[in-house]
């Protein structure tokens, strides 16, 4: 069942949304080489607490910590550890946040210092093709219609789009109906509505788009080893259009002061 949601229930979604924007803008001042994540997963904890909001992730299908924190060729779900990460690394962050009774989720793949220029266009591609499937958010589209610009855009570029991985509606609970692949046909899937919020992700694999899970029984890592991309937003259809809760302002902003890499 899809749980439409109010103009109201839209804007106490946005500042749940908001406080995953700003928790991610955090892991961006102190993302450097030699920081671990699990360093990164308490300051984050902290940071959400400390502004009224309880992590998303931490015990939810008893997860164990705040963020999911995914280098390299992870592609999504891996646990921080101690391990310093490396220059040439990439991290994907991907948090939640739950205030108010309502949960915010979304994702940055970030680069660790300077990283091969191939890295770097899977970065961008990943992230353009995020704003892509979001342009699809429209009333009367259909969720074939989001997976469809998505698959196109990266494919394009030869890398391996995951499909075992998707995104979802989100709401009072974490994941929501309806699924919302990062490929697909236009004109297929369920009809977009009024009120609709939707965690868009794709998942971009730099090699072919084979997963497999790690005997942790959580970490995704591509099958072939090669790097992989995620990024995510919050989006809910409002006025017949998309409207975008979440926001990379304030990673932006941190990178941009680090004279970091931006995509």
């Amino acid at each position: 069942m899809i749980h439409l949601k109010t103009k109201e229930e839209i804007e106490i979604m946005r500042k749940s949304a908001l406080l995953v924007s700003k928790t991610l803008g955090l892991m961006a001042e102190m993302l450097e080489p030699g920081i671990s994540t699990l360093e990164l997963d308490k300051k984050a904890e902290e940071f959400i607490r400390d502004h009224g909001g309880e992590p998303g992730f931490l015990g939810l299908y008893d997860f164990p910590n705040t963020l999911c924190m995914s280098p390299n060729e992870q592609v999504v779900h891996g646990f921080p550890n101690n391990d310093p990460l490396k220059e040439g690394d990439i991290i994907s962050i991907d948090c939640g946040v739950k205030m108010n009774g309502f949960y915010g989720d979304h994702a940055y793949t970030f680069a660790v210092g300077e990283v091969k220029p191939e890295i770097e266009q899977l970065l961008k591609v990943t992230k353009e093709s995020l704003y892509l499937g979001i342009e699809e958010c429209k009333a009367g589209n259909r969720i074939g219609d989001i997976g469809f610009a998505i698959q196109q855009h990266a494919e394009k570029h030869g890398y391996g789009v995951v499909r075992e991985l998707v995104g979802h509606g989100l709401g009072r609970k974490m994941h929501e109906s309806p699924e919302v692949p990062n490929y697909g046909k236009r004109g297929r899937g369920a009809k977009l509505k009024e009120g609709m919020v939707l965690a868009i992700e794709p998942m971009i694999n730099l090699g072919g788009r084979s997963i497999k899970q790690l005997a942790d029984g959580w970490s995704i890592v591509t099958a072939d080893g090669r790097y992989s991309a995620h990024f995510e937003h919050d989006v809910a259809i409002v006025d017949g259009k998309p409207d975008i809760l979440s926001t990379f302002d304030y990673v932006e902003e941190a990178l941009k002061k680090k004279g970091a890499l931006l995509v």
